[in-house]
């Protein structure tokens, strides 16, 4: 976001130190040194939904259907951890809830793949 002005609301031109506007001085930006330590704080920008689809390259209603499609994978990793099977009954029953998952993983693969915009291809 970009840094206005407290006196009269004026966005600040780029490196400028006082504002064009009304002449007043624009407050000092803490200046951080560039350490190892660094780079942890520019970690949570790549969390961030727009810089996620922009490195994707995916329009939104597609990277959510991928988003979906991960969630449904972990949920099939999951009942195989959680339940365990005490007879054969119970084994099908768990291989049918994972095959069900992974069933719904790949719609949601598919329909990213289908909301996916034709011009976002990365290069």
């Amino acid at each position: 976001m970009a840094e206005a002005c407290s006196r009269c609301a004026t966005e600040f031109m780029v490196g400028a130190k006082f504002c064009h506007a009304c002449g007043a001085d624009r407050p000092l930006q803490p200046q951080f040194a560039d350490g190892p330590w660094t780079h942890w704080f520019e970690f949570p920008k790549i969390l961030e939904f727009q810089s996620l689809r922009e490195s994707l390259g995916l329009s939104a209603p597609s990277l959510v259907a991928f988003f979906a499609g991960l969630g449904c994978i972990l949920a099939a990793i999951a009942v195989g951890l959680i339940y365990t099977a005490q007879s054969v009954a119970d084994f099908q029953a768990i291989q049918l809830w994972r095959i069900q998952w992974l069933m719904g993983a790949v719609v949601a693969f598919a329909a990213g793949i289908l909301l996916k915009k034709a011009g976002s291809t990365k290069s």
